[in-house]
């Protein structure tokens, strides 16, 4: 991953300006995971927090019986890991697909945070709907499908007015939607060939925005 889709990642999941991404990604490290790899173990030292870019990891746990059981999943623009402080991998911790994700020390993004309101607030508002997302998968329910979260995010970024300015990446726009890069560019290609939305030169224009809100679903 080159430093400016790094940058672009960062000030999406965190909702700060690309100047102070950019301090935070000295920090970080880029790195590619290859399907099935174990990440981490059950019961190892735990001192860096993990930011999702692309794929998914699993959280699993092995019980008094011996039997793998899934606990949680963790996708694009989700965190895993310690924060605020070191601690102890409560589960293993799985690849599923290739996976794609920025690796940055404990102490560092939470040094980051004291110090940098944006990053702090920005933190905050992703594990908040984080939550949201791990009780609603507690409960086996998932109410938008990827393409579906992708029309929301787009909606709710155009308000009222119907315009993106500027219009959004498309890194950008999967990390908010909690999907793939690739989920996110087929949605928006097929909106743009039913000319559901347009494109310009420095906006994104919803054309249809009640056939787009019955998309979401």
């Amino acid at each position: 991953m080159q430093k400016d889709e790094r940058v672009t990642a960062i000030a999406a999941i965190f909702g700060c300006d690309d100047a102070l991404a950019g301090q935070l990604d000295a920090s970080v490290t880029a790195l590619a995971i290859p399907h099935k790899t174990m990440i981490a173990h059950q019961g190892d030292p735990s001192d860096q927090c993990w930011l999702v870019i692309d794929g998914m990891v699993h959280i699993q746990l092995i019980g008094f019986d011996g039997q793998r059981v899934q606990l949680a999943y963790h996708g694009p623009g989700e965190f895993f890991g310690a924060y605020p402080d070191s601690t102890t991998h409560r589960a293993d911790i799985v690849a599923h697909g290739r996976v794609q994700v920025l690796k940055i020390p404990t102490r560092t993004l939470s040094d980051m945070s004291d110090a940098h309101a944006p990053i702090g607030a920005g933190l905050a508002r992703r594990l908040g709907r984080q939550l949201d997302m791990s009780l609603d998968r507690m409960a086996a329910r998932s109410t938008l499908s990827a393409p579906g979260r992708v029309h929301a995010e787009l909606l709710r970024l155009a308000g009222e007015s119907n315009r993106i300015v500027p219009s959004p990446k498309v890194t950008a726009l999967a990390l908010n939607a909690n999907t793939t890069r690739e989920t996110a560019s087929r949605a928006i290609s097929a909106l743009e060939r039913r000319g559901l939305i347009e494109r310009t030169d420095d906006a994104m224009i919803i054309v249809a925005p009640r056939m787009l809100r019955d998309m979401v679903y």
